[in-house]
C-alpha cells in the first residue's frame, strides 16, 4: 500500500519505509550474490564489481533504459522520480530490475535544489544517508583532488626556496617550473560556497606556502568523479588519474599528478569509490548509487560500472542521466556508450504539464513563492505552445536510433484534457507514451509507463552516434549545435578556435571525447529561453582540456564550477531530533 504523499513528507515516508530495508545479508540471498561480493557498510552495502563482473561475464545483458527529460525548469519535471517510479512499475510487473542514479552532492542538497532522492512513493532509501555522504566516495574524490593540489603547491614552494641542487639532494626532485599564472586545477569542497570562488592563497612567510591566487569549486565538478563515471575498471581509473593535468610550466608543457609523484596516493584515496552503493526504493527494489550529479564539465551520468554489473544481476537496468536530452542524452549517446561499448534499448523522456506551460511562455516561477494560476488550471493553449520543446527532445533521441517512451509525470493540478494534448503530440511522431502517478501511487502509478517501455525494449533498432571520432573537433561542435541544439551555427571567439586548431592538429587529441558546456535551462547558451528558440548562434569562449577523463569541452558562456548558496536554503529546515538521533527536514 502506497503512503500518502500528499500527508507525508518525503523524510516521514522515508523513515517509515526503512523500518524494514533490507539487509546486506538479505540482499545478498535475494540478488544471489556470493559473500565476498557484498561490502558491508552498517545497514548499507558496497557491490565488488570486479568480483560480480568476473563471475558473471557470460551472462547475457538485461535491458538498458535511460532516463533523460525535456529543459528543466524551477516547476521540476521529476527525472529521478521517474527513474525510481519505472523501477517500481517494472517491480510490479514481476520483473527482475534494478538501477542506478548518481550521489546528490551536499552544494544542493544544503541549498534549493534538495537531495534528488526522488519524492513521494517514488524515493529511494535510505533517505539521510544518500543526502548526507552514503558510504563516502565524494568525501573520498575530495581528499584525492586536494591532495593534488597538496602536492602542487608545496612543489612550488620548495622549488622557490631551494636552487637546483639543494632541491635534489633534499627531496629527489627535478625541478618542474610551474607557472603560476596557468593554474589548471583548484581547491573543492563539497557546499555550494560562492565566496571561494576566487581567492589568495600563501600568505605569510616563506614556510607558509606559494602566494598566488587559487579557488575553489564543487567538489562533484572535480574531474576526479568524471573519471569514476566512465571508469571501467581499477585498472583504467589508475591510468586515467595518472594523466590529469593539475598546471603548465613556464614552457607551456602539460605539468600533471604524474609528474608531482601523487597519482598512486589520489588512487588510493579512491580505492572504495570503484564499486557502486547499493541502496533501494521505497517498495525495495534495488538501486545502485555511482558517480556524481554535475553535468556541465562532467558527464553527468551515473557509472559506467554499475550500469555493467546492473547489466548482468538484472533483466532490466534503468540508468540515468544528467539535465535534459540536449545534454544529459547527449552525453549519454555519444560520450558513455561509446567508452562502455553498451548499447541502450529504450530512453524515456520525462516532461510535465506544468514545465510544458513554462516552455510556452507561462510565467516566470520563484522557488518559495506561490504558483500563478497558469500552473494550476487548465490551459490547452499554453501547453500546446510548450510542446515543441518535447518534440524537439524526442527527435534528438530518436537520431541515435534509441526508441523514446514519454513519461508525462503527473501532478494533481494537471486535467485529463491536458494529458490528452501531450499523449496525441507523442503519438503524432510516433512515440509511445504514457501517463505515470509513481510520486503518489507507487509501482502501481507507473504500470503504464512500465508496460510501454517492456514493448519499446523488445525492438530491434539501429544505434549510431552523432559523430564519428575522425571528424574534427570545430565540425563535432558544429554538428552538435544544429542537430541536437537547434542553432543555425557556431561562433568561437579568436582564442577558441585557436585552441581548437591545436587540438585538431595533435593527433592525441583526436580519442578524447567531446564535453560540450552549456546553461542546463535552455536549448541555447542563454538560459532565460525557454521552448525551442530559433534564428541564434552558439558562442564558443573557450576549450577545455581534461586529460584524465580525456575530454575536450568547448565553453559556451560562463559556467560557474562553484554554485551559490540562495537566500532561502534547505539547511535552513533540516535539523535533528535529540530523543532519536534521526534527521528531519530533508526533501
Amino acid at each position: 500500500m502506497p503512503y500518502d504523499a500528499t500527508r507525508m513528507q518525503d523524510w516521514e515516508i522515508a523513515e517509515a519505509a526503512e523500518a524494514n530495508l533490507p539487509t546486506p545479508d538479505e540482499w545478498r540471498a535475494r540478488l544471489g550474490l556470493e559473500k565476498d561480493e557484498v561490502i558491508p557498510y552498517g545497514r548499507l552495502c558496497k557491490l565488488d564489481f570486479l568480483k560480480i563482473s568476473e563471475r558473471l561475464k557470460n551472462r547475457p545483458d538485461g535491458k538498458y533504459i535511460e532516463i533523460t527529460a525535456i529543459t528543466p525548469t524551477p516547476l521540476g519535471e521529476g527525472k529521478s522520480t521517474t527513474t525510481l517510479g519505472l523501477i517500481e512499475g517494472l517491480g510490479k510487473r514481476g520483473k527482475n530490475v534494478g538501477g542506478c542514479i548518481r550521489q546528490p552532492s551536499g552544494g544542493p542538497t544544503m541549498n534549493i535544489k534538495g537531495t534528488a532522492a526522488g519524492g513521494g512513493n517514488a524515493l529511494l532509501i535510505p533517505m539521510t544517508e544518500f543526502s548526507m555522504g552514503l558510504t563516502g566516495d565524494i568525501n573520498d574524490i575530495m581528499n584525492a583532488h586536494n591532495l593534488a593540489m597538496v602536492a602542487l603547491t608545496a612543489r612550488m614552494q620548495h622549488e622557490r626556496n631551494y636552487n637546483d641542487e639543494e632541491l635534489l639532494t633534499r627531496t629527489r626532485m627535478r625541478r618542474l617550473d610551474v607557472d603560476p599564472s596557468r593554474i589548471e586545477m583548484g581547491w573543492v569542497m563539497d557546499y555550494s560556497a560562492q565566496s571561494l570562488r576566487n581567492i589568495v592563497i600563501g600568505l605569510g612567510g616563506k614556510m607558509d606556502g606559494y602566494t598566488m591566487q587559487s579557488r575553489f569549486a564543487i567538489a562533484v565538478s572535480s574531474e576526479l568523479m568524471a573519471i569514476l563515471a566512465i571508469a571501467r575498471d581499477l585498472a583504467d581509473l589508475r591510468e586515467r588519474v595518472n594523466n590529469i593535468t593539475v598546471a603548465y610550466d613556464r614552457n607551456g608543457n602539460p605539468v600533471t599528478t604524474a609528474d608531482l609523484e601523487v597519482a598512486g596516493a589520489m588512487t588510493a584515496w579512491m580505492r572504495n569509490t570503484i564499486n557502486p552503493t547499493l541502496c533501494s526504493t521505497v517498495e525495495y527494489q534495488p538501486c545502485m548509487v555511482h558517480a556524481g550529479p554535475f553535468a556541465n564539465i562532467a558527464v553527468g551520468q551515473s557509472s559506467i560500472i554499475a550500469d555493467r554489473i546492473g547489466l548482468k544481476m538484472f533483466d532490466y537496468h534503468v540508468t540515468e542521466s544528467g539535465f535534459a536530452a540536449d545534454i544529459g542524452f547527449e552525453k549519454f549517446w555519444n560520450v558513455k556508450c561509446r567508452y562502455s561499448g553498451l548499447r541502450p534499448h529504450v530512453s524515456v523522456l520525462t516532461t510535465s504539464v506544468r514545465a510544458l506551460k513554462m516552455h510556452g511562455g507561462g510565467p516566470a516561477v520563484v522557488p518559495g513563492r506561490p504558483l500563478a494560476d497558469e500552473y494550476k488550471k487548465e490551459n490547452i493553449a499554453l501547453l500546446e505552445r510548450g510542446l515543441p520543446n518535447l518534440i524537439h527532445h524526442l527527435h534528438t533521441i530518436k537520431l541515435s536510433g534509441v526508441r523514446p517512451v514519454v513519461c508525462i509525470n503527473v501532478f494533481g493540478t494537471d486535467t485529463p484534457e491536458e494529458i490528452k494534448v501531450i499523449r496525441k503530440a507523442a503519438e503524432h511522431v510516433g512515440v509511445r507514451c504514457a501517463a505515470a502517478t509513481h510520486w503518489a501511487n507507487g509501482g502501481e502509478g507507473a504500470l503504464e509507463l512500465a508496460d510501454a517501455v517492456i514493448e519499446a525494449a523488445e525492438e530491434e533498432t539501429p544505434f549510431e552516434y552523432l559523430y564519428m571520432m575522425d571528424m574534427k573537433l570545430r565540425d563535432r561542435v558544429e554538428r552538435i549545435a544544429r542537430t541536437v541544439y537547434g542553432a543555425v551555427g557556431v561562433s568561437w571567439t579568436p582564442e577558441a578556435e585557436a585552441k581548437a586548431k591545436a587540438f585538431e592538429k595533435d593527433p592525441k587529441y583526436d580519442e578524447y571525447a567531446t564535453m560540450m558546456v552549456k546553461t542546463h535551462l535552455s536549448l541555447t547558451h542563454d538560459p532565460t529561453l525557454k521552448g525551442v528558440p530559433k534564428g541564434w548562434t552558439l558562442p564558443i569562449r573557450d576549450v577545455l582540456v581534461y586529460s584524465g577523463a580525456k575530454f575536450l569541452c568547448p565553453m559556451a558562456g560562463t559556467i560557474s564550477l562553484m554554485p551559490g548558496t540562495g537566500s532561502d536554503p534547505a539547511f535552513r529546515r533540516v535539523d535533528i531530533d535529540t530523543a532519536t538521533g534521526k534527521v528531519r527536514g530533508l526533501f
